[in-house]
């Protein structure tokens, strides 16, 4: 398959399918783009998302929980996969091992982009790179991982 072989209407499509998720919707993540072996997701920043508590000082920036950036790359990763299947709407992806290592503190808006490692014929692999803004004010990498997906195919 070619990048040209994702229609057009695929991100709005996508889109939807977030938006029906709890889960994600909660989180307000966004598909921005995907061709064919790269997904871009967002999910923006809310003081609702950050490790803050009782104690913290307001004097530091508030830092988005780890486990954000670990399900958007989960999320990001498996998606990806989808259009790899003879049947991507009907067909299935299922997480079967997630590795990921966080680099710095995110700080700001967090996007994830995918890119497609292997997309067997029971298997797929992705790998992810989510990047932030960090409490320095610089937008770089914060969190990389990779995951194995199950790939169903009605």
């Amino acid at each position: 398959m070619s990048d040209a072989d994702v229609p057009d209407q695929t991100t709005d499509l996508l889109q939807r399918y977030v938006d029906a998720h709890g889960y994600l919707s909660w989180l307000g993540a966004r598909v921005e783009s995907i061709e064919y072996g790269e997904l871009v997701m967002t999910i923006p920043f809310d003081t609702k998302l950050t490790n803050s508590g009782p104690g913290e000082s307001n004097e530091m920036p508030a830092r988005i929980h780890g486990g954000i950036a670990a399900t958007l790359i989960d999320t990001t990763g498996g998606i990806a996969l989808r259009p790899a299947l003879d049947d991507p709407i009907n067909g299935g992806v299922s997480t079967i091992n997630l590795n990921v290592n966080y680099l710095r503190p995110a700080a700001g808006d967090l996007t994830a982009t995918a890119e497609v490692i292997r997309a067997g014929t029971s298997v797929g692999v992705s790998a992810v790179t989510v990047e932030s803004e960090t409490p320095d004010g610089e937008t770089k990498p914060v969190a990389t991982g990779q995951g194995a997906y199950r790939l169903f195919r009605p």
